[in-house]
């Protein structure tokens, strides 16, 4: 029996595989007869005439009209990018000083004695502090930052460089207008004295940096 049903099996494989050779399945679910001539859809067209291998791979070695440079803005970061690094470092630094002194006050004039009061004034002073040191100091880094991006655009230093040599003056000016202008409702004395604190607070940076031989403007934030 097992030797009969094996040899019906042999019989009927290779009527099986003649099937499905000179039989297919077309999208649509129809069977027709194989064609040994249908070489099915056509390939689609690789037209590469019209890319130039000058821009897309130069590294393959073909020669170019002249050599392509890159876009460099000699005067470094924008007057938006400047602002915002300028002011976002501030803000954090008025924070940090304005929480350690709200620290201080907190401990030293807390009401009681008990944990929950002391953490209480610890919180609020620090929250208040910290709060107006980081105000304080970024919108004077907006006030900064535009006023010296003004300065850059018309070439201040053009105009300075004959008095003053190579020192830009453009951080000098920007903080002399920043003290003036944050102050000036509050009286032209205080106005002029802010000014004056702004334009100290430059030319004594620069004449540190003058002493240790640090370029002006390394660190990349206001006029350091």
């Amino acid at each position: 029996i097992d030797n009969s049903r094996r040899a019906q099996r042999n019989e009927a494989a290779p009527i099986a595989f003649a099937s499905i050779i000179f039989t297919r399945s077309n999208m649509s679910g129809v069977e027709r007869p194989y064609d040994d001539t249908d070489a099915g859809a056509p390939l689609p067209s690789f037209d590469a005439s019209s890319i130039k291998l000058t821009t897309v791979a130069p590294a393959l070695g073909v020669p170019t009209q002249q050599p392509d440079y890159l876009d460099y803005d000699t005067k470094g970061r924008g007057v938006v990018v400047t602002m915002f690094a300028n002011t976002g470092v501030s803000y954090l630094l008025g924070i940090v000083a304005g929480g350690v002194y709200g620290l201080r006050e907190g401990l030293l004039h807390t009401p009681s004695s008990r944990f929950k009061v002391k953490l209480n004034s610890v919180l609020n002073h620090c929250g208040r502090h910290g709060s107006r040191a980081g105000n304080v100091l970024g919108v004077a880094s907006i006030m900064y930052s535009l006023v010296e991006g003004l300065a850059d655009h018309y070439d201040l230093d053009q105009y300075t460089r004959p008095v003053v040599g190579e020192v830009p003056a453009s951080p000098a000016f920007a903080a002399l207008m920043t003290g003036v202008t944050y102050k000036a409702t509050a009286g032209p004395r205080v106005a002029a004295l802010a000014g004056t604190i702004g334009l100290g607070a430059v030319g004594a940076t620069y004449a540190l940096y003058g002493i240790a031989g640090i370029p002006y403007g390394s660190r990349g934030w206001m006029w350091l």
